[in-house]
């Protein structure tokens, strides 16, 4: 297996450099002296923020783009053999790793590499932790899922042993991770076009878990399902976390929790029975502050001061895409959210319910064919929270249509719930809708790890 060495800076090709992660990546080698050029398959603010720095970019993957002095190609889990980059570097012996593996040796360069993991809320969470450690001015390196707004970039580069990680579970990519610490937020069904089911994901973590020491912290939420079971026999120090309540206790809770007039939660940050502090945030829904409980609990453990936990949390105005307000137009507030998986789409639209609203739009773009599938009964009782649901077609990303699944089957079973919902295939059609329908007061939420992102964009540009 090839082993880079940090020290000595050499030329990294990454195919696919505009995804969240890989423009993270790229960013941090090119901070560190190495010379970085990639390709993507179109142009995106990532790669046109790689640009502005230098770094030379390609779009279209094709065999030319492989060079002779290039020393290392690295490429997302979406990169298969048959991509011409992938052959070309095959067929030139140019070593090759995927992202996973990459970061992987990247975190055994640092002494305190913190995994946030989980099937919900890592970015949110590994972005929490983040700003922190930014507060308390401890210069951690940075890893996250979306651009995190105080540093501009997914990424950050700094000259500590702290290294934050957002470590994600489909392919069982965070197995060839290296954490000194963990945090672990949820274990619910999902990837299921990846694992078998979710005794084949407990399995998954469990190894992950596996991969801490003695001397390791493990921050776990504490109403995962068999906890006991799951963390038997593990080294590491287990602390779990939770929102409190008298029929289950937590080593790091929420207590005496209140919204404000735009939905922002505050509340009492506990240590057993002990008030350690009042935290009051810039984000909505409960959702945030179980996560923001678990990124203060790791904090805390790793002697962050709490005037500094305390002062990042109140500043965190949240990840792009999450919950993030992109504007408002005729009275209408438009708002953007990643969520994708029912849980996700339930937590958006309880937080919505505190955000001052008239009625709640979901203009929601399922993502993938086999998640729809799968958990098709699930999206509809989630998204049936919205007052107004409108459907545009499966996003299918790594997918290619199977002809058995649409969103219109979505659609049959928020009508038989009583609920208003509509299905368009394109968005120009969505827009149109939107536009004579949605009145002033109302909330519309674009939610989807596609491009549904734009329709939001677009009826605000109009």
């Amino acid at each position: 297996m090839y082993q880079i060495d940090f020290e000595h800076p050499i030329h990294v090709h990454f195919i696919g450099i505009g995804g969240s992660s890989m423009s993270g990546l790229a960013e941090l080698l090119h901070t560190r002296g190495f010379t970085v050029s990639g390709s993507d398959a179109q142009h995106n603010a990532a790669c046109d923020h790689l640009e502005s720095m230098g770094l030379s970019i390609a779009y279209g993957q094709c065999a030319s783009n492989i060079t002779p002095d290039i020393d290392l190609v690295v490429y997302t889990a979406a990169v298969h053999p048959d991509n011409l980059e992938f052959q070309a570097a095959a067929n030139a012996n140019i070593p090759m790793m995927d992202r996973a593996e990459f970061l992987g040796q990247l975190m055994k360069q640092y002494k305190d590499a913190i995994s946030i993991a989980g099937t919900h809320g890592k970015t949110t969470t590994s972005s929490m932790l983040a700003m922190i450690l930014l507060e308390a001015e401890l210069d951690p390196t940075i890893s996250l899922g979306a651009v995190l707004e105080p540093i501009h970039s997914s990424s950050r580069s700094g000259h500590s042993e702290h290294f934050v990680v957002e470590s994600c579970e489909y392919t069982n990519s965070f197995l060839k991770f290296f954490p000194k610490h963990e945090i672990i937020l949820n274990i619910e069904a999902e990837h299921l076009d990846f694992f078998k089911d979710i005794d084949d994901i407990r399995h998954s973590f469990r190894l992950f878990m596996e991969k801490l020491t003695a001397e390791s912290h493990l921050v776990i939420q504490g109403d995962i399902e068999q906890l006991d079971t799951l963390t038997a026999g593990l080294p590491a120090q287990l602390t779990t976390y939770g929102i409190a309540s008298a029929e289950r206790s937590y080593d790091y809770s929420a207590a005496n929790i209140s919204f404000d007039a735009n939905g922002f939660g505050s509340y009492d940050l506990m240590h057993g029975n002990t008030v350690l502090a009042h935290i009051s945030l810039g984000v909505v829904g409960i959702h945030n502050i179980s996560n923001s409980v678990a990124a203060a609990a790791m904090a805390d453990l790793l002697g962050v001061p709490l005037t500094a936990i305390v002062s990042a949390l109140c500043k965190f105005g949240g990840a792009k895409r999450r919950f993030e307000k992109k504007g408002e137009r005729n009275g209408v507030t438009i708002v953007d959210d990643y969520a994708h998986h029912p849980t996700e789409i339930r937590a958006t639209l309880l937080a919505a319910q505190n955000y001052p609203h008239n009625k709640v739009w979901c203009i929601f773009q399922p993502h993938t064919f086999s998640r729809t599938k799968a958990l098709l009964q699930e999206l509809a009782e989630a998204l049936s929270l919205a007052d107004r649901i409108v459907l545009a077609d499966i996003y299918a990303s790594r997918e290619t249509d199977p002809g058995d699944i649409s969103s219109g089957d979505i659609l049959d079973l928020l009508t038989k719930q009583g609920k208003e919902a509509w299905h368009f295939h394109h968005f120009d059609e969505i827009e149109k809708f939107l536009l004579s329908n949605c009145t002033n007061g109302d909330l519309l939420i674009t939610m989807g790890a596609g491009d549904i992102v734009k329709v939001g964009e677009s009826l605000l540009k109009e």
